[in-house]
């Protein structure tokens, strides 16, 4: 497959919600066409409340306006299970240039911490009950739709509509709530954030200006801009691994921005404990596995750290975790 694609392709997937099975259906053929042949694609039809979004980006405005010391009150390097403030610089891809944004990381808010699972316990929230309600809301619906999209694309890949549903009990997904400052000063090849793929099943995401590209099967980036009710769907590092590269996880970047800019990605995941290999429908003897087995949590984190400065150095051992992800596809 060339995947030499000249836009995103766009997909309506209202009719996941049908109670008849060849419009389930139809959906599934379109997100399943979008994720082998792109990787990327803007899903319309999704019934999530603009309001959240709104609320979400006034909270944002609101909370990265504050003063730097006030900001690294709740750096993350303070956190036990990877959430708080990411200052620019705190993250940078191997071999990258340091990114032009700001973020502040929001996971599953647990109750205690699982020592086992790193990215698993209690988020660290600011002194800001507007942006913990607003990023608390905003989690809570996105999570349904990713639960949708699971669905989406099991069809998608002839699998029943549940086949990741026993995977989907407790996932340390992930909302990151990013600011990309406007800089008129900045060098020509600064980037907002380097070319990398991601690491989950699949991220969804609303941004609210210009900046985002996909690159396609020529090596061209293509422009992704923001569409008007609809988020912005692209494949990850576990969904290419668990269906052998029958879907794609495509290279992005955010170039220089030209106009402030905000950017809700949320990485939807399994389970910490599931574990990915090729799933067999997948492989055959004319296409034998492609990729590792490996725990979907420990390869998240295992990336993870190979990007967040201030983990470098603490949890070493999951270097030995094989990568396959943006260090590969960059």
């Amino acid at each position: 497959m060339t995947r030499n694609f000249q836009a995103v392709p766009v997909v309506d997937i209202a009719g996941l919600g049908s109670s008849d099975p060849s419009d389930r259906q139809a959906v599934a053929q379109s997100l399943g066409r979008a994720a082998r042949e792109a990787g990327f694609l803007y899903v319309t039809g999704h019934g999530l409340d603009p309001a959240l979004i709104a609320d979400l980006l006034a909270a944002a405005q609101s909370y990265f306006a504050r003063p730097m010391p006030v900001k690294m009150g709740c750096y993350i390097g303070g956190s036990t299970n990877h959430s708080g403030y990411v200052p620019e610089g705190e993250e940078v891809f191997p071999g990258g240039k340091i990114d032009k944004k700001e973020a502040y990381d929001i996971g599953l808010d647990l109750p205690a911490v699982d020592d086992r699972a790193p990215m698993m316990g209690p988020n660290l929230w600011p002194d800001d009950d507007d942006f913990k309600a607003a990023a608390a809301a905003y989690y809570a619906a996105i999570s349904g739709l990713a639960r949708r999209l699971f669905g989406g694309f099991a069809l998608a890949l002839g699998l029943p509509q549940d086949a990741f549903e026993a995977h989907l009990t407790c996932p340390p997904s992930q909302l990151r709530v990013i600011h990309y400052p406007f800089d008129p000063q900045a060098e020509p090849d600064q980037q907002g954030i380097g070319a990398h793929t991601d690491y989950e099943f699949f991220t969804l995401l609303h941004g609210t200006a210009p900046g985002l590209e996909v690159m396609n099967g020529e090596g061209r980036w293509i422009d992704c801009p923001p569409i008007e009710g609809a988020f912005v769907v692209n494949i990850g590092d576990m969904l290419e691994a668990w269906t052998n590269g029958a879907f794609v996880a495509t290279s992005h970047r955010v170039r220089k921005v030209g106009e402030e800019r905000y950017s809700f990605p949320f990485f939807a995941t399994c389970d910490y404990w599931t574990v990915v290999e090729p799933h067999p429908a997948f492989v055959s003897d004319a296409r034998p596995a492609r990729y590792p087995r490996l725990v979907s949590g420990d390869h998240l984190m295992a990336q993870t750290i190979a990007t967040f400065g201030y983990l470098k150095g603490r949890r070493a051992d999951f270097f030995a975790t094989p990568a396959f992800g943006q260090e590969a596809k960059v």
